[in-house]
């Protein structure tokens, strides 16, 4: 599995590759847009 991390509008997100397929970190999408504190309210939802 290999990681590397993007800016997008100066927010760092996360990026993971397994075999073909390449996974985009919703939880750093979601601090982003909210803070730190709700978050996981923001992927839960």
């Amino acid at each position: 599995m290999e990681n590397r991390i993007i800016n997008v509008q100066n927010v760092p997100i996360s990026i993971s590759k397994q075999e073909l397929d390449d996974y985009i970190c919703i939880t750093d999408i979601a601090k982003a847009k909210t803070g730190e504190s709700r978050s996981a309210d923001v992927v839960k939802n």
